[in-house]
């Protein structure tokens, strides 16, 4: 152990250490010069690949507009599923029944008109034309029937609207 520690303390040793620190030395400015020509040479080829443009600039501006059309389109479809939500309660299904509802009067002048959803909700219009005067009715219609009472024709027009099939659903 004395050895060692006379060898610390001997000039040979400070010789050694200085050499060693020079050596070290220049590798490490090699090290800069290599990086910094490599670092030219891509550059270069960042250039040439570009066809005179930076690529990797041109790389960051396209990532960055991927980036803002994901979320344009998230946003869209979020818009879209919240537009289908409300179009299953705009009226798609209809059904309609020409009647005569008296005797006196010629033609098929009465109607029964039922509007309904997609889950066969809405409502059943009932227009009754006589010589003397024409009255409409209205019945709400849930889930393919009505609470109140329905004409024969109410019933038909309310089946032919639940039977509708020319729904468009966005899929």
């Amino acid at each position: 152990m004395e050895m060692i520690l006379e060898f610390l303390k001997s000039d040979s040793y400070s010789i050694i250490l200085f050499g060693l620190n020079i050596v070290l030395l220049i590798g490490f400015l090699t090290l800069i010069i290599k990086y910094s020509k490599l670092n030219k040479r891509y550059k270069n080829f960042m250039l040439k690949l570009g066809n005179g443009k930076n690529i990797e600039e041109d790389l960051e501006n396209y990532m960055y507009k991927s980036e803002r059309i994901e979320k344009q389109n998230l946003e869209i479809l979020n818009n879209i599923k919240n537009i289908e939500q409300d179009l299953s309660k705009c009226i798609k299904k209809i059904g309609m029944v020409r009647y005569n509802a008296f005797r006196d009067t010629g033609s098929n002048l009465s109607f029964a008109l039922a509007l309904l959803d997609e889950n066969n909700n809405g409502v059943v219009l009932n227009g009754i034309y006589s010589r003397e005067m024409s009255n409409i009715y209205a019945k709400p219609v849930e889930n393919g029937a009505s609470t109140y009472t329905v004409s024969e024709e109410e019933k038909e027009a309310i089946r032919k609207a639940v039977e509708y099939d020319n729904i468009y659903k966005a899929k």
